[in-house]
């Protein structure tokens, strides 16, 4: 992942406020390989999009935070680096479960519940992203959820095993590899089509809800920019950034 003989760094933390903040905050300081690691037991303050909390138990779960430099990417193409990584992270959980979707944006579920969290973090130099920090929660061998958050669940909850966050760490940064070197080598096309083709309620009409309320509606397709366009039974197209619009899950109108 990263140019010559320059080996990512795995950087552990028994506590940090949030990988994402202390990464950058080693950034800035010193050049740090691509593809460099900041993992820890527990976050202090891990945050999600916009203000949202992670929950995690202390040495349950995998928090961390990776850095790319892709500034062979222009700035209105960013979406791709959190597609990557929703599919990275996707395609990890798949060597453990079945059943496990992309939600728009970057969220992972294992069918109507929340596995993954994310929140990417881009630079720009320009009209170029300079650098990206992804910063990841995973559910691992967490067995109860004691916070008001809608529908979390485990790898742990799911099969009944405990698993080794290292090894799927591991598994991860493989995957994250591949789908990079994808994007390097501009196969934009593939990354989207199984990006869409991994969304979850990415066929069929649901429930959602925006500024006006509720509606019902199916996924019509995702821009370039990662705007959401939806369809609603009559026919008319709506279109959402991320935040201006929620999916509305069974039980929680």
């Amino acid at each position: 992942m990263s140019d010559g003989n320059e080996i990512p760094r795995i950087i552990r933390l028994e506590e940090t406020t949030s990988t994402n903040s202390y990464l950058r905050g080693l950034v800035g300081k010193e050049p740090l390989p691509e593809g460099s690691v900041v993992v820890t037991e527990y976050q202090t303050a891990g945050r999600g999009q916009v203000g949202n909390t992670w929950e995690s138990e202390i040495g349950k779960n995998l928090m961390f935070s990776v850095i790319l430099y892709p500034d062979f990417l222009p700035a209105n193409r960013q979406f791709l680096i959190s597609q990557i990584a929703a599919l990275s992270v996707k395609e990890t959980l798949d060597e453990y479960v079945d059943d496990v979707k992309v939600k728009w944006p970057n969220d992972i579920y294992w069918r109507d519940r929340k596995i993954c969290g994310m929140l990417i973090e881009n630079d720009l130099s320009g009209r170029e992203l300079y650098c990206s920090v992804l910063g990841i929660g995973i559910n691992i061998n967490q067995q109860e959820f004691l916070s008001d958050a809608p529908n979390p669940v485990s790898l742990a909850q799911i099969t009944g095993q405990e698993y080794d966050r290292a090894e799927v760490l591991n598994k991860f940064q493989k995957h994250l590899y591949e789908r990079y070197i994808d994007l390097i080598r501009e196969k934009e096309d593939d990354i989207r089509n199984d990006y869409m083709a991994a969304l979850y309620r990415g066929n069929g009409f649901y429930p959602y809800r925006d500024e006006k309320g509720l509606f019902e509606a199916c996924i019509k397709g995702i821009e370039l920019t990662g705007h959401l366009i939806l369809e609603l039974p009559d026919g008319e197209l709506r279109r959402y950034a991320f935040k201006e619009v929620s999916m509305v899950q069974s039980g929680m109108h």
